[in-house]
């Protein structure tokens, strides 16, 4: 055994499983490995153990613990989803990499090797070989296993960011969840806590009722929100428009003050260059006119100067000669003085004032604040819910060029008013290119027409366009609603003088809060009734509204329908006129006045022989069930019909209507099953005070129940080629009274 032992380093690295390597995954944090490794250890161990007890081949121990070894790997690598992971596997998985083999025998087997080299073997080649100096070994103590664990951590690869996010974290230590909310600390707590601790005192309430309630509340506060949002949508809209239209009237203003500036700018230069052509020929002419008289004085000068020089030249002669030549020179100087020489000049020197005509100028100028009277506006078509039932929103628009201060809208209901007859008209005055006109009446329509004006004047009126109210909110009928577990007949009147377009049915469960909205709508009825599918065992609030081109209306009233069971009233226009119908339409009554002696005339709607009234049940086939409440000594017929049963004749008399009449007479009750006035041989000991009546349209069949017992009466087997009504007649003085919209009890179900 000690050679053995002694042999185990060698044996080990000999007999090392070079199949199972270890690859860098780093995906699980090292505690999780931790209560893994000496567990396989120990079994690792005892099989060694075991081996050399039972004498079996180390070569056998080895083969086994190694493909021991690799199934568990396999159910780890499956325990933590890694076989599906490829990615990782093409990146890990390189067969150059360093390999760990790990020694099939456990520490405790080599008693006599030092620990840190002899509890393991590792071949070691790489990177691999600087595992060792790292002292991963021992797996037999809390040490060891932590060393296992840093070599479990380092043979499966270096550690990488990338695959952080797959380290699994430690466990905690799972707590009590709390189970009820303290409402004064406004914190969930424990029952233990409530019993114990500071909350002993406090008032408290389950978790789910504290959620429910927390949740409405935030409901409620989401509609608030949502309502606001719409009413500052609305608001930010409204100012959009208003900040569109200042900047497309001031654009105008601006374009046509630029106009009118180069305007009378042109007129300037062409007045300048005018001015300055006329100063130029002026001075031109006055210097021409200047320089002939300048010329003409010139030459008199010179003729002047010869004259005095000729004259002194005479004096200076002989007397002969003087005489001669002072003839001569006295006619010549007498022509010369009498020539009128101009000594006034012709053009003065002074500068002339130039007067400037600038009243174009100035009536350029007055233009600016003058602007043209503006065009006729368009007026836009209806847009879709655009109006409610007191009001409607008209838009408008005008010509780009057109400057202007206010809009007058006029407006006058559509009637097919009488010649002679004048509509009246209103007008109001806006500074928008819309406008929301209210006070109106539902459902009508009006048609409008806008001008524009500014200081030059009014334009032309727009043509005119027909805008339409919306409609007034339906009224449901609530007396006449029908329901049964499946679906709900719903009935209302329009409220309306002229007709709509459809209607559109809201429903809303009974048990949500008013903030969460409409859950379901029905669109596009186009009468006033509409059946509408909905879940067993359910409330609904149902509101109805009304829609035309201008919109939806308001909600309807809402009514609340229950479908735990058929509901259905009584119909008072099939009503005996003996009878009398309770308000809720559930109660039918015969008094005990002496009846007339002269019966009714005939009516295909009302019962005229037999004493008789029907119930409107909803036209929907599956089961319905109902019970009818009467007095043991009462005479009373029970039972369906179809509606065209003829209402001259009793019930069971034809082939149209199946029942049960009760007689009492004698002190003697006697039941009949009565169709087609034939009946069944069959006795009731027990006389029911509360009837029950289950019709099912799937299996052709009617049936009745003794409630109060849980008794089977009878069963129909009839043909029902389309929808039939419930029935009741009284033929003494007496009170029924029908019990709806109730559950199937169980005994009923097996019928």
């Amino acid at each position: 055994m000690e050679e053995e032992m002694g042999e185990t380093p060698g044996l080990g690295r000999s007999a090392a499983p070079k199949d199972f390597h270890f690859y860098h995954m780093d995906l699980y944090d090292s505690e999780d490995r931790l209560p893994i490794f000496p567990e396989e250890n120990t079994r690792m161990g005892r099989e060694a153990v075991q081996a050399e007890m039972t004498n079996e081949p180390r070569g056998a121990v080895k083969g086994k613990t190694q493909r021991d070894l690799e199934e568990e790997v396999d159910e780890f690598v499956h325990l933590y989803g890694l076989e599906d992971d490829h990615e990782l596997g093409d990146v890990f998985i390189d067969e150059t990499m360093p390999r760990i083999e790990v020694s099939e025998y456990p520490p405790y087997v080599m008693t006599g090797i030092e620990p840190a080299k002899e509890q393991r073997d590792w071949r070691l080649s790489g990177e691999a070989a600087k595992a060792e100096d790292l002292g991963f070994g021992g797996w037999g103590s809390a040490g060891q296993c932590q060393d296992l664990r840093e070599a479990y951590r380092y043979a499966h690869g270096r550690a990488s960011e990338e695959y952080e996010c797959y380290v699994i974290p430690e466990e905690e230590d799972e707590e009590e969840a709390a189970d009820v909310f303290c409402v004064t600390c406004k914190t969930p707590i424990r029952t233990l806590e409530k019993a114990f601790d500071e909350h002993k005192e406090h008032e408290v309430t389950p978790l789910n009722k504290a959620l429910e309630s927390a949740k409405d509340e935030i409901h409620k506060n989401m509609f608030k929100l949502e309502k606001q949002i719409i009413e500052m949508e609305n608001f930010a809209s409204h100012l959009e428009e208003v900040f569109i239209t200042v900047e497309e009237n001031f654009g105008r203003q601006e374009k046509n003050f630029e106009s009118h500036y180069n305007e009378i700018l042109e007129t300037l230069t062409q007045k300048y260059e005018e001015k300055i052509q006329a100063l130029g020929e002026k001075k031109k002419e006055k210097l021409e006119a200047l320089y002939g008289q300048l010329v003409t004085c010139g030459e008199n000068l010179d003729t002047c100067k010869e004259l005095m020089e000729t004259i002194e030249e005479m004096c200076h002669e002989e007397k002969v000669d003087f005489i001669k030549d002072a003839v001569a020179m006295a006619d010549r100087l007498g022509k010369f003085l009498k020539t009128e020489t101009d000594v006034e000049i012709s053009a003065q020197p002074d500068f002339e004032d130039q007067t400037l005509d600038f009243s174009d100028v100035e009536q350029l100028m007055g233009s600016i604040n003058t602007i043209p009277a503006p065009s006729a506006p368009v007026i836009n078509p209806q847009a879709p819910n655009s109006a409610t039932g007191s009001s409607v929103r008209v838009c408008w628009s005008i010509y780009s060029d057109d400057t202007v201060e206010s809009y007058q809208l006029s407006y006058r209901p559509v009637r097919d008013s009488s010649p002679g007859r004048d509509r009246a008209e209103f007008t109001m005055t806006v500074k928008e290119t819309y406008c929301s006109v209210t006070n109106l009446v539902p459902n009508t329509q009006y048609e409008f027409w806008v001008t524009a004006q500014n200081r030059a004047g009014l334009s032309p009126a727009s043509e005119c366009a027909v805008y339409m109210t919306a409609p007034s909110p339906p009224i449901i009928k609530s007396k006449e609603i029908r329901s049964c577990e499946e679906a709900a007949l719903i009935c209302w009147e329009s409220g309306n003088l002229n007709p709509v377009d459809s209607y559109t049915v809201e429903l809303t469960p009974a048990e949500m809060p008013e903030a969460s909205g409409v859950t379901e709508s029905v669109v596009g009825i186009p009468t006033c009734e509409c059946l509408v599918q909905l879940q067993p065992w359910q409330s609904y609030v149902i509101s109805v509204r009304a829609l035309n081109v201008g919109g939806p209306s308001a909600r309807s009233e809402p009514a609340t329908v229950h479908t735990t069971g058929s509901y259905f009233p009584l119909n008072e226009h099939t009503c005996h006129p003996w009878l009398t119908v309770s308000e809720d339409g559930l109660t039918v009554v015969r008094s005990a006045r002496k009846a007339p002696t002269k019966e009714p005339l005939p009516s295909d709607t009302r019962f005229s022989r037999c004493v008789a009234v029907m119930g409107n049940l909803i036209p929907v086939r599956g089961r319905h069930y109902w019970e009818a409440e009467v007095d043991e000594c009462l005479d009373y017929t029970v039972g369906v019909a179809f509606d065209d049963v003829p209402k001259q004749e009793d019930l069971g008399a034809n082939r149209l209507s199946w029942c049960m009449r009760h007689t009492f007479a004698s002190a003697r009750h006697k039941y009949e099953f009565l169709h087609n006035k034939t009946t069944p041989d069959i006795r009731i000991t027990v006389s029911p005070r509360k009837i029950g009546i289950l019709l099912d349209y799937e299996n052709s069949k009617l049936s009745f129940f003794n409630v109060d017992i849980s008794q089977h009466l009878y069963t129909f087997s009839c043909q029902l080629r389309q929808f039939v009504h419930p029935c009741f007649s009284l033929e003494k003085p007496g009170c029924l009274k029908i019990h709806n919209g109730i559950s199937m009890p169980k005994h009923v179900t097996f019928y």
